[in-house]
């Protein structure tokens, strides 16, 4: 289809240590706002699970792959993750993801 508009999608998942879900929130809080202002962020999205304590979602839409990658190497992201990495329960899975029906109304 001619007019598409091309979307990136990059996902982090995060548990936080017992105890530790409210300073991993806060710390994710910030990183969400912070980056929205990010050159080719087109969205963040920053959510809690109904269903396990502790598990939160990011999900970042980007302008393409190659901002998404390129906001990995940031100071933004390197500052959030010196903050979470003590809070965290386990690794945290990012993922790239290519996109089959995610819309952007920008």
């Amino acid at each position: 289809m001619t007019g598409d508009v091309e979307v990136a999608v990059l996902t982090a998942a995060f548990t936080a240590r017992p105890e530790r879900d409210h300073d991993l929130a806060a710390v994710l809080a910030r990183y969400v706002v912070l980056t929205r202002g990010e050159p080719g962020c087109r969205n963040v999205d920053l959510l809690s699970s109904a269903t396990e304590s502790g598990r939160f979602l990011v999900i970042e839409k980007w302008d393409s792959p190659a901002a998404a990658r390129a906001h990995l190497d940031t100071d933004l992201m390197t500052q959030m993750a010196a903050a979470a990495v003590p809070l965290l329960a386990e690794r945290p899975t990012i993922d790239l993801l290519d996109t089959i029906s995610a819309h952007d109304l920008r």
